[in-house]
């Protein structure tokens, strides 16, 4: 062993290597050293990490108002491009009628320079008549009637090309009027066509908002989407009592009425203590034309649901002024019950509601006869107008200029199609 390396304790005289103290404060240095960079690049990766959490969070609240940005202005473009789509059928089918209406127009004048040629030709008959004077009338009566002839004929001839044409260029356009009529009603459909889920939201919310309009005094409990229940609860309230009892709606939307309907419904009432229940749809059952009570609920269209709730409201009162006046009489009390489910109970609500029903019939009549009759007199003038136009074209192509100008029926390139028909 070396030595050299080695140094004894003064006090013990114990032998101790220098070389292996000086490893281990060697050692000891390179650990401390490097964990002092191993706890600062923990510290960094830490802050690193959190530095990355707020960017990642960051950037999923631009990313979700980006994605809500997006749906906006696509909605938009959806629109836009249908207004443009509509914009350019109309424009397209504006040029094709002007191009038509001006190939009409040129073959009109072609028509009036053979009918002017035609005068021409007998202003040159008459004129060799009255120098060939030796010809005998039997001849001037055989070339007038000759000419008479290629007149008639040239005029049928004319009217017949004029009527074809026309009636093809008619079915065109009613062919394309009747496309451009089912392209708007299909985007219409389109637009009108909602979930049978969203137009039941639909009756709900406007029972809902009907009642709290109506009723201001009462309270309108709506049951939240996904609990158990119908749709919403009135708590009849008055200015002199509170809590005269309760209402309980549920709205149906569909074809077909369901019988399972009415025991889930009335499962309902008694779970949250209702007094009575109405069942606002519009497929009634098969055994009910109109309103009426079954099986304890009542059943009713949403035109009868407004002058339903209104009776059963009053009635609600009426029972929570007998009970707090006569509290132990029971009798009358069965006796209020007894009415409010009977046959006079129920025809005195039928007689309101086909009261408001009648209103609205009358004014829905009304609006369909004076449709009716707008309609019925655009036609006729549509009818004369278009007359009127026809035989102004027959006599202004046989005559020519020797007919003077309607400016309201000439075609002027100035004006747009819709000035012209104005």
């Amino acid at each position: 062993m070396n030595t050299t390396n080695q140094i004894s304790c003064p006090n013990c005289g114990t032998i101790i290597d220098v070389q292996d103290i000086l490893s281990h404060q060697l050692e000891d240095e390179i650990k401390k050293k490097y964990q002092n960079q191993l706890n600062a690049e923990r510290d960094k990766f830490k802050t690193q990490q959190e530095d990355l959490d707020k960017a990642k969070a960051a950037f999923e609240e631009t990313k979700r108002k980006e994605n809500e940005l997006f749906q906006e202005r696509l909605q938009k473009q959806l629109s836009d491009e249908r207004k443009t789509i509509e914009a350019k059928l109309k424009a397209k089918l504006s040029e094709e009628q002007e191009e038509q209406f001006k190939a009409l127009q040129n073959e009109l004048n072609e028509k009036s320079e053979q009918l002017k040629e035609l005068n021409r030709s007998k202003a040159e008959i008459e004129r060799l008549k009255r120098e060939n004077s030796e010809v005998k009338e039997a001849v001037e009566a055989e070339a007038q009637k000759k000419l008479n002839e290629i007149i008639l004929q040239e005029k049928e001839r004319i009217r017949k090309a004029e009527e074809d044409k026309n009636e093809l260029r008619l079915k065109e356009l009613q062919k394309k009027l009747q496309d451009q009529i089912d392209l708007t009603e299909q985007m219409k459909r389109k637009q009108e066509q909602g979930s049978m889920q969203l137009q039941g939201e639909v009756q709900e919310l406007a029972i809902e908002e009907w009642l709290a309009s109506n009723f201001p005094l009462d309270s309108i409990e709506e049951i939240k989407k996904g609990a158990r229940g119908a749709d919403c609860i009135q708590v009849v309230n008055t200015r002199a009592m509170a809590n005269c009892g309760k209402i309980y709606y549920e709205s149906k939307r569909t074809k077909d009425f369901q019988a399972g309907w009415i025991e889930k419904f009335k499962a309902d009432m008694r779970d949250k203590e209702a007094d009575l229940g109405v069942l606002v749809t519009e497929a009634m059952p098969s055994d009910m034309e109109r309103m009426g009570l079954k099986d304890g609920v009542w059943i009713c269209s949403f035109a009868e649901f407004k002058g339903l709730s209104a009776v059963l409201r009053e009635s609600v009162i009426q029972i929570s002024k007998v009970v707090v006046s006569q509290e132990g009489k029971g009798d009358k009390m069965h006796m209020l019950y007894d009415f409010l489910t009977s046959n006079t109970f129920r025809m005195q609500v039928e007689a309101i509601v086909e009261g408001f029903s009648q209103m609205k019939n009358d004014l829905e009549s009304e609006k369909r006869s004076m449709a009716r009759i707008w309609k019925q007199r655009e036609k006729q003038i549509d009818k004369v107008v278009t007359n009127t136009i026809d035989m102004y074209g027959s006599i202004k192509g046989i005559a020519g200029n020797a007919v003077q100008s309607v400016r309201a029926l000439e075609l002027d390139q100035n004006l747009s199609d819709e000035e012209q028909i104005d």
